[in-house]
């Protein structure tokens, strides 16, 4: 059997868990992981959320990935490059105290490589795949992320937990949860050298490019470099040309605000004793809240709002989704004034919550495709996703400091308020009634 027809079921699931855990681990485990070794929040949310700069700037290094070798080599590269930043972090954590530097530039590498990851995969699943078996597998791959998000925040934070109370450890029980992602990773990398497809090394020649195809195609090899620059270039400048841009910037910017500022202090709220103002919960019970009912809750409330969104089209839609993915911010308001001690209540209102948003960020999604239609929208929907990243990274380097100033109570008031921003930008933005309709 020749290399590129072997089955996606071998390779699409598994590219798109990689593709999943370092983001989870960068952006999510870290800030378990800076609270459990005794970090501030103020400073544990300013880290953390610089952490998110790879993905905002992700487009600005996109062409070279197109450039340079093939995304299977990309692929590859940047999970080996994961594997050993996994290993030295792990190294580093029981002397964060004195390598705090180190362990963020270690951060850095993994999240500039899981971008640089996303950017190969994704392009890669476009080429390796023909248009049939990409709207097959449109959905296998999302469900593998999905998985991803669970065994990230879930799996590997009670792991994590688990390990403290055995070895009464706190950082030899991250080093060594650390040391397993990377031993799991460095599978993942093997596996993916022998099973990944070299579709664009066979689509080289032309009489197999052709029969790839199904058509005489321009090798993009045979395109200069600068010609390859110049055109990014157009294609960015004609992302600010499109009507009412700078409208839809500040919905990218500010829709999700009250999720961005609240984001960095949600576990440490869960992991703060209930004399500090937090709910006092083990690290394994803070895995669980999120890493399980928060994101199979996130998962329903997803498809649901792609099924609504479906029946009534993005502009009927938009109202309830923002007012979906603002309002059950109040849940939180509530626990930090009751302190409920008994876990259910806990899981019913993070369910709630995550419930809400996963169907309110279906418009928010949605509206970043509609604005990206016409010439270019593959770009134009990256750039979207790059103002995504940065409205949840500017907010989350105040966080911390905001909630150490007014007290968990407080800071939930505040973000209540930034449900106001939500709100303002939705009445702001204009999209077509018959856009989503089936």
């Amino acid at each position: 059997m020749e290399m590129n027809n072997k089955t996606p079921w071998l390779w699409v699931p598994t590219l798109y868990f990689a593709e999943g855990i370092p983001y989870f681990i960068v952006n999510v485990i870290s800030v378990t992981m800076f609270k459990r070794l005794g970090m501030g929040n103020a400073a544990l949310a300013a880290y953390t959320s610089m952490l998110y700069l790879p993905w905002v700037i992700k487009p600005l290094w996109g062409p070279l990935v197109d450039i340079v070798r093939s995304k299977r080599w990309w692929i590859v590269t940047m999970q080996a490059v994961m594997t050993v930043a996994f290993a030295l972090l792990a190294l580093s954590v029981p002397h964060i105290s004195t390598l705090l530097a180190v362990t963020l530039i270690l951060f850095y590498i993994t999240a500039f490589a899981s971008a640089t990851h996303d950017i190969a995969a994704d392009g890669y699943y476009m080429i390796a795949l023909d248009p049939h078996r990409q709207s097959l597998f449109v959905g296998i791959r999302s469900t593998f992320y999905r998985i991803a998000s669970v065994f990230g925040q879930g799996v590997i934070v009670v792991l994590a937990g688990v390990l403290e109370t055995r070895l009464g450890d706190i950082p030899r029980a991250w080093e060594l949860t650390l040391l397993l992602c990377s031993a799991m990773f460095a599978l993942v990398t093997i596996y993916h050298h022998f099973v990944l497809p070299r579709t664009e090394e066979l689509s080289a020649d032309p009489a197999s490019r052709d029969a790839v195809a199904g058509k005489d195609a321009e090798s993009s090899a045979e395109k200069s470099t600068g010609a390859s620059l110049r055109g990014f270039g157009e294609v960015f400048a004609s992302f600010f040309r499109k009507p009412q841009v700078w409208i839809a910037i500040v919905f990218m910017l500010l829709y999700r605000l009250p999720e961005a500022l609240s984001v960095k202090m949600l576990s440490p709220f869960m992991l703060d004793p209930v004399e500090a103002g937090g709910l006092g919960l083990s690290t394994v019970e803070s895995g669980l809240v999120y890493g399980t009912v928060g994101v199979i809750a996130l998962t329903l409330g997803g498809i649901l709002g792609g099924l609504f969104a479906a029946r009534y089209g993005l502009k009927r839609s938009l109202w309830p989704m923002a007012l979906s993915l603002a309002l059950p911010c109040a849940v939180y308001l509530y626990m930090s004034i009751a302190q409920p001690q008994d876990i259910w209540q806990v899981y019913l209102c993070v369910a709630f919550d995550q419930f809400g948003y996963g169907f309110g960020f279906t418009a928010y999604m949605l509206y970043m495709m509609y604005f990206s239609e016409g010439p270019s929208k593959t770009s134009h929907y990256a750039l979207c996703t790059a103002f995504m990243a940065l409205s949840m990274m500017v907010p989350g380097l105040f966080a911390g400091l905001l909630q150490e100033a007014l007290g968990y109570t407080g800071f939930f008031i505040l973000v209540m308020v930034c449900c106001l921003a939500t709100v303002a930008v939705t009445f702001l933005i204009k999209v077509d009634p018959e856009y989503g309709k089936k």
